[in-house]
């Protein structure tokens, strides 16, 4: 096909949908003809997608018949019952179908964080290289604790979600390269071994296990949950199974962005539970006691809601009318 002469063609048509499209009241001839060319015009773009895939040419078509689909079909109002089916079945769907993703990464980063923990504790060598004894100590005994103080309840749980809500999002974002989440999660367990290899051995570590336990059960929890995210992405892209690469890419992309919004949810009540609770007067073990209990609420939801919707056939995808026209393919 030459895509050139194809839409020079069909130039005119493609030129009098965008008008329509753009136009404010259609007549009744007019929504007619807005109709007709629309359908015109998929044919065209399934044409060139087939015989000659111009990029141009394809973003150019599938851009105007969005614009015209709007027209045709209406655009879609946000209402209550949208929110609630996205907290009752869009969002515990897509937290259950990365379950064992979480599980995986969670194991994986325990295991890690221990090793580095037990190696730096253990060896003099190691541990000289994260700072004189001085600051070592002065870290164990003072510095540890008070980041948890130093800044009011509300700016700290402020402070604590948009740093974590980034990382979660760049996790999500930027997992369908593999490197990035593993990275990440990488270097967040190097960091805590090592920061409770400081305090085991300049401090109390059980003074460690106080200050990290009560947010960190949730907030950590939802690390795994970004960085299992992003590695389902990259192999949905290695391994799309039976569907096209770019079909499995679509349809898994829509449903793990879901995933990322909910986290920064997630991480907000984690944020609030390390601003006003890490810090508070309470027994340690009431701390940690708030901390379990939200981090049971998050896997009840994900595993009660979640099981129940995708049993009935969810995905966490978005509805059909919303994710748009896909192409019939065999198998």
């Amino acid at each position: 096909m030459d895509t050139d002469a194809f839409a020079a063609v069909h130039g005119a048509e493609w030129d009098r949908l965008e008008q329509l499209s753009k136009q404010r009241r259609l007549t009744g001839p007019e929504a007619d003809e807005l109709v007709r060319l629309y359908q015109a015009t998929a044919g065209h773009l399934s044409a060139v997608r087939t015989s000659a895939p111009d990029p141009y040419l394809v973003g150019r078509l599938s851009g105007l018949l969005g614009q015209a689909r709007g027209r045709v079909a209406g655009t879609h109002e946000l209402r209550l019952a949208d929110l609630a089916r996205f907290f009752t079945i869009t969002l515990p769907t897509a937290f259950y179908r990365v379950r064992w993703w979480t599980v995986a990464v969670m194991v994986a980063w325990v295991a890690v964080a221990v090793v580095v923990g037990f190696w730096t504790a253990r060896t003099p060598a190691v541990i000289a290289q994260l700072g004189s004894p001085a600051e070592l100590e002065r870290y164990a005994q003072e510095a540890f604790a008070a980041y948890y103080s130093n800044y009011p309840a509300p700016d700290f749980a402020a402070q604590v979600w948009t740093n974590n809500a980034w990382i979660a999002a760049q996790c999500v974002g930027l997992g369908i390269t593999g490197v990035f989440p593993a990275y990440v999660l990488l270097a967040n367990a190097v960091g805590v071994g090592q920061a409770g290899a400081i305090m085991a051995v300049f401090g109390d570590v059980r003074v460690f296990f106080a200050l990290i336990l009560p947010h960190g059960l949730m907030e950590l929890t939802a690390i795994f949950i970004a960085g299992g995210t992003g590695l389902k992405l990259f192999w949905t892209a290695v391994a799309p199974g039976r569907r096209t690469r770019s079909r499995a890419l679509a349809t898994e992309g829509r449903a793990l962005i879901t995933v990322a919004v909910g986290l920064v949810l997630v991480l907000a009540l984690s944020g609030l539970v390390e601003g006003f609770v890490t810090p508070s007067s309470l027994p340690t073990w009431a701390k940690i006691a708030v901390g379990a209990l939200v981090l049971a609420g998050y896997w009840t939801y994900t595993l009660v809601l979640g099981r129940r919707a995708v049993r009935a056939g969810e995905t966490g995808d978005l509805e059909q009318d919303l994710a748009g026209h896909t192409l019939a393919q065999a198998g």
